[in-house]
């Protein structure tokens, strides 16, 4: 008997202590998943950093009559005054090779910037204005310790003689680093100082849009049917196995889907949001399915028993008492769903999303790139300064889709309140 009890207590003990390993093992697990995370995140971030600010040069450009014609400022040639300005500042300049590095200064886009600010103050013509234009992304990068200096001239983007001439800039007071607004409002560009996210993420809205104008209904209509109403025989059986079986289908066959059906047979436009929403509706149609049917089947069969006893018709039982307390988890899954969807990248491939898109789309048939493909363009750059754009697009899609995942929470617990 004392035999017993000691083996017994012996045992529990044992148990006691394989629980605590599993306790710690479980513990460690989640510690180092927090710890990937914060540093994925932290890198992601520190390599964004360098998108807040931006560089800019004042340079002192002749702006007179002779040379812009108030009257029709297109004609005038801007890129030839700012070449003009950067060699009045530095008159040692004078073989051609020299100049073109003096020109590199400043980003090709300074030409345009000079016209939007006579466009937008025609006060400014008329004599020599010291204009703030975007500095190239190799004085950024300098400025911002990026560039080792130390190396061989011949080994760095960045020569001795623009070293000297950013010095001198630089104890002028022409030299200032502002907010990078235009990341947020400018469209895609080949120089990194001057590309912006804007006309992917509105690619990506309108693709969404359309995307959840199509798979909710659809999902949440197929769903019901194949929950409340359909026959429970093979047909129906064999429709719920292809259904939970496209849910796990790489999303690169959907594109080749979209690919083949709606751009090689139905002759849409390519590039546009309006086929990238469809085929990125037909990629979240299952999850949105599977997600309403188990909603509906977490109703409580009493509440539909009970409108039946009282004289409702199944449509009515189904749609005026089962519904709505299923709707907070078929809104998560449709949430879930489109946030699956803006993160997608491969189908939009395929269906040529990827191609270069300065101009903001207007609608939904016009040429268009999304928030994914631009992360992918950028991150298969050469230029360095397109790493950071790459790490701040991917900082703004991680932004978005803690705001979706943030908008399922709250339609959840609000709804579950009202029934």
């Amino acid at each position: 008997m004392i035999n017993l009890t000691k083996q017994a207590g012996f045992d529990l003990a044992r148990r006691h202590r394989a629980e605590q390993r599993f306790q710690w093992a479980g513990r460690l697990a989640i510690l180092t998943s927090l710890a990937f995370l914060v540093f994925m995140t932290g890198s992601i971030l520190i390599d964004a950093a360098g998108v807040v600010r931006r560089t800019q040069i004042a340079v002192a450009v002749d702006l007179k009559s002779g040379l812009v014609d108030p009257a029709d400022i297109t004609s005038a040639s801007f890129g030839a005054i700012l070449k003009s300005g950067l060699r009045a500042q530095f008159p040692e300049v004078s073989t051609r090779r020299q100049k073109k590095k003096l020109y590199n200064l400043v980003s090709p886009e300074g030409s345009f910037e000079i016209k939007r600010q006579v466009r937008d103050d025609p006060a400014l013509l008329g004599g020599v204005q010291t204009l703030w234009l975007t500095a190239s992304d190799d004085l950024d990068l300098y400025l911002r310790g990026k560039i080792d200096t130390s190396l061989p001239e011949n080994r760095r983007r960045i020569s001795n003689a623009e070293v000297t001439w950013i010095e001198e800039l630089q104890q002028a007071g022409q030299i200032r680093r502002v907010l990078n607004w235009g990341f947020l409002t400018g469209g895609d560009s080949r120089e990194p100082e001057i590309a912006g996210i804007l006309s992917a993420l509105i690619g990506s809205l309108f693709s969404l849009a359309v995307c959840f104008s199509l798979s909710f209904p659809i999902g949440i209509g197929a769903a019901i049917y194949l929950e409340e109403f359909a026959p429970k025989n093979r047909i129906s059986d064999l429709i719920e196995v292809n259904i939970n079986n496209l849910a796990a289908v790489p999303s690169i066959v959907f594109g080749l889907l979209g690919l083949s059906i709606f751009l090689g047979y139905m002759g849409l436009l390519r590039s546009s949001p309006l086929v990238g929403g469809m085929v990125l509706a037909l990629m979240t149609l299952p999850t949105i399915i599977i997600a309403a049917r188990a909603s509906l089947r977490s109703v409580p069969p009493s509440f539909k028993e009970a409108a039946l006893a009282l004289g409702a018709t199944p449509v009515q039982a189904v749609f005026h008492h089962v519904l709505p307390v299923a709707m907070p988890g078929m809104l998560t899954g449709a949430i879930i769903g489109m946030a699956q969807a803006l993160g997608e990248t491969a189908p939009l491939l395929m269906i040529g999303m990827v191609a270069f898109i300065v101009d903001l789309p207007q609608s939904i048939l016009e040429p268009a790139t999304a928030l994914p493909v631009q992360i992918f363009l950028w991150a298969d750059s050469p230029e360095r300064a397109f790493t950071e754009k790459t790490a701040a697009a991917i900082i703004v899609l991680l932004i978005f889709l803690i705001a979706m995942n943030l908008i399922a929470i709250l339609l959840r617990r609000k709804l579950e309140q009202r029934f």
